[in-house]
């Protein structure tokens, strides 16, 4: 008889892990508590425009195209892809912009036109960014963070001292040109942590950025959700939405269930992909591992207040990623990491999907998503959304020559409050735990519960860590720590 595995949420790390668990034999079911499935990679549909909610880069195509060659599939059973030219662009001052094309030798040519020199040590820096990638991606991350041992071989002792120096001391070090350091500082970013806070090592990101370029998968990523689930129903996965999860069931130390909507779904082992913390709580104390203080202590990745807006018209000067860095970053970040407020002069991203895919918006119209990075746990009212979004239209009309205020059709928002109510996130963080030094690897927490027999975490507060193709790993690995603990 198959083991019966029940997984809580639905986000990316669920349904990877999920596919490989059916694969392996098990009888799978996932418990989604919101309406449709995706996490926190869910879609909003207004007055024929569609909108990522959450995730809109795509970055790290070999990771995707590993997953699938896992089922002996190829993204391109499910969906098309198509990189981005350009990839994005970098706003500094009114008309002043950056352009990062499709290719090495492009930004090189770029880099070069600004700063005398800089494309010999750019080509240098990618190098050292590609080898750590290929070190990262083929072997480290795919490692459960059971022990400190993953992170030793022939490579990573070679490369101890990336892991005690920074990133920002790195590009600071090879480039003077105060823009282009900006440009090389910000795919970390995505990592959860400033550049002064993130090892040396993780200059992989710029390999993913420069090296691999952009993507977009035509109607948005949430085709990659659609995709994945497509291939957990082939799999036999069952898939249940609209059914919260209010507690584990635990007897004698083992997991035995959940409990949802008063039903107990029975199991053999649980698998959270829901937010780490939350699903402890959902445990009697005796049963978690981590305490309140430990979270506190914890350097989150930070919170969003995203804006989904329809325009009427066609907008100008803006490429499909476009990034706003006209003001004091350091500031910014010292409201997010240090002093956590709402930071006074915000720089912000904005997406125009509809800049490459006609699908997403009306012929004629422009879908805009803006996204402010912001310290999780703020207060979050409707008024501050409002206070933010005329500040950052004001920028983004000043800053791109062009008046849009009254051409908006409607705008959507989210923040820290709707990040706590449909993904239980802790504070209200957007991506999870940070990948600083002290929070790499094992240092993370754990795949497999200590305490309760029989539970398991997925996502982003595990390993390997924050943002889409780490969660496709997390995934992998955790099947994988199944598979070899619950044979069946």
């Amino acid at each position: 008889m198959k083991k019966r595995i029940i997984i809580i949420g639905s986000g990316f790390s669920s349904l990877a892990a999920s596919c490989y668990l059916a694969k392996a034999g098990y009888a799978v079911t996932i418990l989604e508590k919101n309406d449709t499935i995706g996490g926190r990679a869910r879609q909003l549909q207004k007055d024929g425009f569609t909108f990522d909610i959450g995730p809109t880069w795509y970055w790290m195509p070999d990771v995707f195209e590993r997953f699938f060659a896992d089922f002996n599939k190829k993204p391109s059973d499910y969906y098309t892809l198509e990189k981005l030219n350009p990839a994005y662009s970098v706003y500094f001052d009114k008309d002043e912009f950056i352009t990062i094309e499709d290719s090495l030798e492009k930004i090189s040519n770029t880099f070069e036109n600004i700063e005398s020199g800089s494309s010999a040590r750019l080509n240098e820096f990618i190098g050292k960014a590609k080898r750590n990638y290929n070190i990262a991606i083929k072997d480290l991350v795919y490692k459960p963070g059971v022990s400190p041992l993953e992170l030793v071989s022939v490579s990573t002792v070679k490369r101890l001292n990336q892991f005690f120096s920074n990133v920002k001391k790195d590009v600071r070090k090879a480039f003077k040109n105060d823009k282009l350091a900006k440009i090389l500082e910000f795919p970390v970013l995505f990592l959860g942590a400033k550049p002064s806070n993130t090892p040396s090592f993780y200059n992989f990101m710029n390999y993913a950025d420069f090296g691999l370029g952009t993507f977009h998968p035509k109607k948005g990523m949430y085709e990659v959700i659609l995709a994945l689930e497509s291939l957990a129903r082939e799999l036999g996965v069952v898939i249940k939405t609209g059914t919260p999860v209010e507690g584990i069931k635990v007897e004698k130390g083992k997991a035995k269930g959940v409990v949802s909507n008063k039903f107990v779904y029975s199991a053999d082992i649980v698998l959270s992909g829901a937010d780490y913390w939350h699903t402890e709580t959902l445990l009697k104390k005796p049963y978690r591992q981590y305490s309140k203080n430990y979270w506190k202590k914890k350097t989150f990745a930070p919170s969003s207040l995203l804006f989904y807006v329809g325009f009427d018209k066609k907008l100008k000067n803006v490429n499909h990623h476009t990034l706003f860095f006209d003001v004091d970053f350091d500031i910014h970040a010292h409201a997010i990491y240090d002093d956590p407020k709402w930071p006074e002069n915000p720089l912000f991203y904005a997406s125009f999907p509809s800049k490459t895919d006609h699908y997403v918006a009306p012929e004629g119209k422009e879908a805009g998503i803006f996204l402010i990075p912001l310290a999780p746990g703020l207060k979050d009212t409707e008024a501050l959304r409002e206070q933010y979004f005329k500040k950052i239209i004001k920028r983004f009309e000043d800053l791109t020559s062009q008046k849009v205020s009254d051409h908006i059709l409607f705008k959507e928002s989210f923040c820290v409050k709707d990040f706590k109510k449909d993904y239980n996130s802790y504070k209200g963080n957007a991506y999870g735990m940070a990948n600083t030094l002290t929070q790499t690897a094992f240092l993370r927490p754990k795949l497999k519960s200590k305490k309760v027999k029989n539970l398991y975490f997925t996502g982003q507060l595990t390993v390997p860590g924050p943002g889409v193709p780490p969660s496709l790993i997390s995934g992998k690995l955790v099947s994988e720590l199944i598979t070899k603990h619950h044979q069946q």
